[in-house]
């Protein structure tokens, strides 16, 4: 395993991380395919054999039982002084008008909530999950400092925004000496490229570690345009991100098939290794539900692409409709 330091920050984080979203329970979340705690636990026991330190969730998946789920493996597998573990906090969590949202109240509470489910005193990373329009920035970015000087986190990210939201997050934090956001959880992968327009760079400005959510493009990426699974099938979300465009999407799918076929690796670590070499991410967001999509994942470290194959692999794209930051 490589480690890279987050951004500007001193903290090292493994290549890739894991997603958790996969575990919990299908019954308290949208989607059908994640997997219970006993078909969980093997996979989080692989990333940390593997030498992945690094641990997304969040409060919203499964309605907390991911971060229940992971608390525990963690607890049981893992020395604590050593992973790194991030939850994230916005989506609607109880019925009510305080239910959801970035507010100081919810901030407070939802911090201590998913604390007590991961088991520990503090987590090293507390993100904001999606952009709050009806709290403001500067009452959200002065309870995540508070959270922060209270021990209860480390560091503070943010997730899936539009870069001028991003940077009056940054200003209001910078503005009146408030913690700052060392991190970005944004959608970037080879069939959705559109944060290479303004967040990248406003990225590299800054000294923001990103980390990618969904660098597999939920595993289109990954298999025959033909190929389906029980996620494909059931999967709304992935349905909205990427149904509208593809006939342009397949041309790219093809492109990485044709690619691994000549190296002789698997599509996987095409798809990777193109994310790897950009210069602002630090650690893809992998959401592995099977042991083999983390042994594929670590053979994309030892992938580089050539300056002509990643212009084969871009050259098909079009743009692409904003998704993800509503």
């Amino acid at each position: 395993m490589e480690y890279v330091k987050l951004g500007h920050t001193g903290l090292d984080v493994s290549r890739f991380c894991l997603g958790c979203m996969g575990f919990g329970d299908p019954k308290k979340w949208i989607h059908q395919w994640v997997l219970d705690e006993e078909k969980s636990r093997p996979i989080i026991k692989k990333a940390l054999d593997l030498g992945i330190n690094f641990f997304d969730t969040a409060n919203v998946y499964s309605m907390g039982t991911s971060e229940e789920i992971i608390g525990r493996a963690l607890k049981d597998y893992a020395n604590r002084d050593e992973i790194v573990l991030a939850t994230k906090l916005h989506g609607r969590m109880h019925q009510g008008p305080n239910g959801a949202g970035l507010s100081r109240k919810a901030i407070m509470s939802e911090i201590d909530k998913s604390l007590k489910r991961l088991g520990t005193d503090y987590v090293d990373l507390y993100i904001i999950h999606r952009w709050d329009y009806n709290t403001p920035i500067e009452e959200t970015m002065e309870a995540l400092h508070d959270v922060v000087k209270a021990g209860k986190a480390r560091y503070i990210g943010a997730s899936a925004m539009y870069a001028w939201q991003f940077q009056k997050a940054l200003y209001a934090a910078d503005k009146n000496g408030w913690t700052k956001f060392v991190s970005m959880q944004n959608h970037l992968n080879l069939m959705y490229r559109e944060e290479e327009r303004e967040m990248l760079p406003l990225c590299k400005e800054e000294g923001i570690g990103v980390t990618p959510y969904s660098p597999l493009a939920s595993g289109r990426l990954t298999r025959d345009w033909s190929e389906t699974t029980l996620r494909s099938e059931t999967d709304q979300i992935q349905k909205s991100k990427y149904d509208a465009t593809a006939d342009a999407d397949r041309l790219i799918v093809e492109r990485v098939a044709a690619l691994a076929e000549k190296h002789g690796v698997p599509r996987i670590h095409i798809a990777l290794a193109w994310l790897l070499q950009k210069e602002t991410v630090s650690s893809p967001i992998i959401g592995a539900t099977k042991i083999s999509h983390l042994e594929g994942a670590i053979g994309a470290l030892n992938m580089k692409l050539t300056a002509e194959e990643i212009e084969s692999l871009e050259e098909p794209y079009v743009p692409h409709s904003i998704v993800g930051h509503a």
